[in-house]
């Protein structure tokens, strides 16, 4: 998707951030970064975990409702949706990355 591509070539700071630390099977599963998944294009994904990691910036706090049919259509096609604001990706990696593997054991025990 070309659009996808687009995407890879200008990651937020916050999404740079965050794929140092996951990239590579850091956290012992592959994360994939802007990759299609049904209609939409997300942050991360993790096809193992069935785990979609989107980041969101200020804009998200004026499109509630799109996001909220967006992970209802994501949930619809057997993946999980965990959502972080921006901030906590650049203040708080540590607990990002905790929560990120809490819902990852989560899946693996559902």
């Amino acid at each position: 998707m070309h659009r996808a591509g687009e995407l890879r070539k200008a990651p937020t700071p916050a999404e740079r951030k965050l794929w140092s630390r996951i990239r590579d099977d850091q956290l012992g599963v592959n994360f994939r970064r802007q990759h299609a998944v049904g209609n939409f294009i997300p942050d991360f994904v993790c096809i193992q975990k069935k785990l979609i990691v989107e980041l969101d910036g200020s804009q998200h706090l004026e499109q509630v409702e799109y996001d909220t049919e967006r992970t209802k259509q994501l949930n619809s096609l057997g993946y999980k949706v965990i959502r972080f604001w921006n901030k906590d990706v650049m203040k708080n990696m540590d607990g990002v990355i905790l929560a990120i593997m809490q819902t990852m054991e989560d899946q693996t025990s559902n």
